[in-house]
Parts: structure tokens; sequence; C-alpha cells
């Protein structure tokens, strides 16, 4: 099936080092895929938690939608989200290990379903995003020489 890509979350992998990812339906509501469908959808300070054995996600900002009147929710609600038990277990064990993070990467829809890229990330220290932008930054200088030979 083919992805359209909503939302990223552009500190992810800025913040983490991302070693794991999985795809989660969520539970949202009509005018609230309404608002999506518009590209009102924010990730950037988004996250998410296991509670009582099920997945949530916190921060997701998803604008109201302009003709929902009184059927619009909150828009930073928290909102469930769908994995299997043996997923969910395979995270909390992960998670419970030191410095391990569940973060969302991308928001995209598969299909007509919307679907959420999770990624268990280990946060990344001040030095190793410098080393990042460092080789970032070498890789753009080494592109714009090879055009400039030809």
């Amino acid at each position: 099936m083919s992805k359209k890509v909503i939302a990223n979350n552009p500190t992810a992998r800025h913040n983490y080092t991302i070693e794991n990812t999985y795809e989660a339906g969520i539970v949202l509501t009509g005018t609230e895929i309404k608002s999506i469908r518009n590209g009102k959808v924010n990730l950037k300070d988004s996250y998410a938690n296991i509670k009582n054995g099920e997945v949530f996600i916190y921060g997701m900002h998803i604008s109201p939608y302009e003709h929902g009147n009184i059927y619009n929710k909150d828009p930073l609600r928290t909102r469930k989200l769908l994995l299997t038990r043996h997923e969910i277990n395979k995270l909390t064990g992960m998670i419970k290990q030191k410095g391990l993070s569940l973060v969302p990467i991308s928001l995209y829809f598969s299909g007509n379903f919307l679907k959420i890229e999770l990624g268990i990330g280990k946060g990344k220290k001040l030095y190793d995003k410098r080393q990042d932008i460092a080789k970032r930054d070498a890789e753009i200088r080494i592109k714009k020489q090879m055009s400039m030979k030809k």
C-alpha cells in the first residue's frame, strides 16, 4: 500500500537514536480525521507512553475542524494507540530499560487508515547532536563541490 505522509516529528531523529520502529493505529473522532486530512496536525512536542497495558500518545496537537462546532474535541487530548498485545508487551520490556523512550516519528495514511510510526529511541547527548550536525554539513559541502566540478 502507498503511504501518504501527513506530518513528521522534526525533533525525533535529532534528539533520539531510533533503534526500532512500530506502526500503530490511532483512535480518533470524525472531526479529528477531517482536520488531519486538511494537514492541521503537529507532532513536535508529542510522546507516547504505556499506561495500564495500553499505549497512549500525549501532546499531539490536532487543530479543531472549522465546520465541526459541538463535535470538536480538545486539540491536545490524550489519544489511544492500537497495537497488538504482543507488541505492547515487547514495548513495555524495552521502555523499562534505562534511557529508552517511545517517540512518535510520523503520521500517515496507509490506504484509508491513519497510522502513526513509533520509534524506540535512546536520548542523544549534546556531543552526539553536534557530531550529527557536523556530518550533515560535511555531506552538503561535498555535494556542492561535486556539483561545481561538473
